[in-house]
């Protein structure tokens, strides 16, 4: 029988690989599965919290890729995770066996800079704001596992163009996961763009709630072939 490929796991802004994965049950489902994992923190999150040379897009995009073993592998990317993996992806389409984006949808191909900015004087935590998004973010950043610094050059960095073009080179299978109530989509563009992709919409479900929704965590074991043994 041929070994599956461990599975590599990147989480969103303001978070950390053991919130976003460890804490919502997926590490141990995937562990019961009989599957290898790696679960990477983004610089200025959780285990990377010192890597403040990294504080920039690229930098990290850097760091990410140099956190993967040796040959292919299977990934799930959430939000800006999602983003990083797809723009691994779009580089080197043959390091991936199969490929779970989730939180990801129009919004990668512009970038609204009055909410970034937003987000970052929310994250920074010297500015409160009445919206529910900002104030979530503003709460995500008050976890011990955050650099608050990090977490703001990474927003206000340039990010590397991620376009149809690119995504149209990753072949591999390509699952699209994406609330109806996600700020995120429509996916409807990214999925033209991508040569081999399954769509799952996640009813009822916004961007934030979307790691520990159910539908999610049991359409993506069943892609990746990582259901456990019960």
């Amino acid at each position: 029988m041929t070994r599956l490929p461990p599975i590599v796991f990147l989480h969103g802004l303001a978070t950390s690989g053991q919130r976003t994965w460890g804490d919502n049950g997926w590490l141990d489902l995937v562990t019961e599965a009989n599957r290898s994992l790696i679960v990477i923190d983004i610089p200025g999150h959780g285990k990377a919290y010192d890597n403040a040379i990294d504080a920039t897009f690229e930098k990290s995009l850097t760091y990410i890729k140099s956190k993967f073993p040796d040959g292919p592998i299977d990934a799930v990317g959430f939000s800006l995770g999602a983003r990083f993996l797809l723009t691994i992806a779009s580089q080197d389409p043959t390091k991936f066996r199969k490929l779970v984006v989730a939180g990801v949808g129009e919004n990668l191909f512009s970038r609204d800079e009055v909410r970034g900015k937003r987000i970052a004087e929310a994250i920074s935590g010297d500015t409160k704001f009445d919206d529910p998004e900002s104030q979530y973010f503003s709460q995500l950043a008050d976890a011990t596992d955050i650099n608050r610094e990090i977490v703001q050059n990474l927003i206000r960095s340039p990010l590397l163009e991620l376009n149809t073009e690119m995504l149209s080179k990753i072949d591999c299978p390509v699952l699209v996961a994406l609330g109806d109530k996600d700020f995120a989509g429509p996916p409807t563009k990214l999925l033209n763009a991508l040569p081999n992709a399954l769509h799952v919409e996640l009813r009822g479900v916004d961007h934030f709630a979307t790691p520990k929704d159910f539908s999610f965590i049991d359409e993506t074991l069943k892609f990746l072939d990582a259901e456990p043994q019960w």
